[in-house]
């Protein structure tokens, strides 16, 4: 078992690895690993069991667990039964306190307890909810700090732990989590799992269903309902390619089988990097391979954010930057430069809108932030992405990619399975990188500094070079070809359309490209978002509003209801959401409660 010893205590002493988001004494008191032992009632809405928490600790008086919403029935320790507990005041995003006493010898804390229906981490989804409509399902999504309503634990991305759990389930029902997992049901409804690599907290994940299993690869599957399963086999059949890739880039891969689960559609994420099992959500089944590129960045996780973690989230960008740049990177081995090349320019797109939106100047816009007294969900920007990943192409332009992936590769392995600073990796560049070069490459402009730095390397294609000239001839005189375009020009063609473009020449796009119908979600949600800010959406808005009922992904519902809400149709869109609400997850519930101002009551 690969657990933190206790001479990492110390290690929680420094003022820069204060986490503000948890309430947890590391420094103190430790948390190692965690057995799970938990029952899912699909009746209730409710998890219930107890939790073991093995700990480290020198005389501490007590330790101190993130809990919120969560009935706590029971806390025991070696011999004592009942221990008397207290509690902290309840704390907006934060939850509770958990204070329990500690004696010299206390090294396993046994906590009996159970969920509430509304625990944020928990979507609990009826049979109709599911793509195939049969069964009831529930997934768990635990970053950044909602693991504390499913466990009591030390709920902070600096703080490591391996686990093990036994979960009992429906018969015919399968369960799954980020660990060692089943390729079958079983008679019994009981599935037990190990991670045996220490994570985060927030990667700790659950999925039970109707879900069956595909093999792709030698350390590659897929799971998902059984409706989807070939699709998704046929959608990802690059994943051992992509894990190849990967490893020839950065060293080897350190969590045996790399695996994927399609969800249902109400996922809030593209995809969520639980080690061994990344959770996907079904819009990137295109049925042409065109959106694979997000299972590469979840892959890319394996190394930046799983192997080394930010260790508060205001570091966020360390896990994010680096997992972009890293992507890219693998599509271009796989699939060459100018792919790349597209993914970088949307993405720089996505990045000028983002600091547009936040504000030049705003402090949002630096690499570390200051999340203090807020949400850490609210630093989950394409700051963090797409700043940092072009942060990461300067550095390499200066000191090319063979040297730059060398030092990317000796990052990795020496600071594996650990948490990282900011303030601990600048020192890190300037040691083992940047001392090696003579000229200043204003590392604190990007990292400390608003918006972006002039020194960034913008990326050009030669394919969206024509897509422009398309956009172009048809201004010109109306005249449109047949393309056959990646998703990438797709999205570039109707992301460069005039946001004000007349009702004639959308209609004629329109009835030529069936953008409208398309079952693609990356050029359903653009085109949905044009539509609205010019005026068309009265034509489409049987499938605008039935896409916002169907999907709960939030990168597609914040654009689509902020444009209803900014062409002043904020009745339509408190509308449409009060019949998509509940088909949505906490996470996407939160954004557009607070982007509409709704009262649920």
């Amino acid at each position: 078992m690969c657990t933190n010893s206790i001479e990492k205590i110390s290690t929680y002493s420094s003022p820069d690895r204060k986490d503000h988001h948890s309430f947890s004494n590391p420094h103190e008191a430790l948390v190692t690993h965690i057995n799970l032992d938990l029952e899912a009632d699909f009746k209730q809405k409710v998890l219930s069991g107890e939790v073991q928490l093995h700990i480290s600790h020198e005389n501490a008086s007590e330790i101190i667990l993130d809990t919120r919403d969560l009935d706590i029935i029971k806390v025991s320790c070696n011999e004592r039964e009942n221990i008397e507990v207290s509690y902290g005041d309840p704390t907006i995003y934060l939850g509770q306190a958990l204070h329990i006493p500690l004696v010299p010898d206390s090294r396993i804390i046994t906590i009996e307890y159970r969920t509430r229906p509304e625990a944020a981490a928990l979507q609990w989804l009826a049979a109709e909810q599911t793509t195939d409509k049969k069964l009831p399902f529930l997934f768990t999504q635990g970053q950044a700090i909602l693991t504390r309503t499913w466990i009591p634990c030390q709920d902070s991305p600096g703080i490591r732990v391996s686990y093990n759990a036994r979960i009992k389930v429906p018969k015919e029902m399968m369960a799954v989590m980020s660990a060692s997992n089943p390729k079958e049901k079983n008679d019994q409804g009981i599935y037990e799992f190990e991670m045996k690599q220490p994570i985060p907290a927030y990667l700790i994940a659950l999925a039970i269903g109707d879900i069956e299993y595909g093999e792709i690869g030698p350390r590659t599957a897929v799971y998902a309902e059984p409706s989807m399963l070939e699709k998704s086999i046929y959608e990802f059949a690059d994943m051992e390619k992509m894990l190849i890739a990967a490893e020839e880039l950065y060293g080897p891969y350190l969590w045996e089988r790399y695996d994927v689960i399609v969800l249902p559609a109400s996922f809030p994420f593209g995809g969520m990097e639980n080690p061994r099992l990344t959770f996907a959500t079904p819009t990137i089944i295109a049925g042409d391979r065109s959106l694979t590129a997000l299972i590469a960045h979840e892959l890319a996780h394996s190394w930046s954010g799983n192997l080394v973690t930010n260790a508060t989230w205001n570091d966020f960008w360390l896990n994010e930057g680096f997992t972009v740049y890293f992507e890219r990177r693998i599509m271009e081995a796989l699939y060459g430069e100018d792919y790349a090349s597209m993914l970088a320019v949307l993405g720089y797109q996505d990045l000028e809108a983002d600091v547009h939106d936040i504000g030049h100047s705003h402090a949002d816009t630096h690499l570390k932030l200051n999340l203090k007294d807020r949400d850490p969900d609210d630093g989950m920007t394409d700051i963090a992405y797409e700043k940092g990943a072009y942060f990461l192409g300067m550095l390499e332009s200066k000191f090319g990619k063979s040297r730059f992936d060398k030092f990317l590769t000796e990052y990795f392995e020496s600071h594996k399975f650990q948490t990282i600073t900011t303030t601990e990796f600048v020192e890190y560049l300037n040691n083992n990188l940047l001392n090696e070069l003579d000229e200043d490459v204003n590392v604190n402009e990007w990292i400390y500094g608003p918006g972006i730095p002039e020194s960034v390397i913008k990326f050009e294609s030669d394919k969206f070079a024509k897509v422009e000239k398309a956009i172009s001839v048809f201004y010109k005189d109306g005249s449109l070809l047949d393309q056959d375009w990646t998703t990438h020009e797709w999205l570039h063609f109707i992301r460069n359309l005039a946001p004000d473009l007349g009702m004639d020449e959308m209609t004629v796009l329109d009835s030529r490209y069936q953008f409208s119908n398309s079952g693609n979600s990356e050029i359903a949600a653009a085109w949905y978002e044009q539509s609205i800010r010019s005026g068309y959406f009265a034509e489409n808005i049987d499938q605008i509003r039935s896409f916002l009922v169907n999907v709960g992904r939030r990168k597609f519902l914040t654009p689509l209801y902020r444009a209803l809400k900014e062409t002043d149709n904020i009745a339509l869109a408190k509308d449409i959401y009060a019949s998509a609400r509940n088909n949505y997850h906490a996470v996407s519930v939160q954004t557009i409660d607070d982007l509409l101002d709704f009262d649920s009551k």
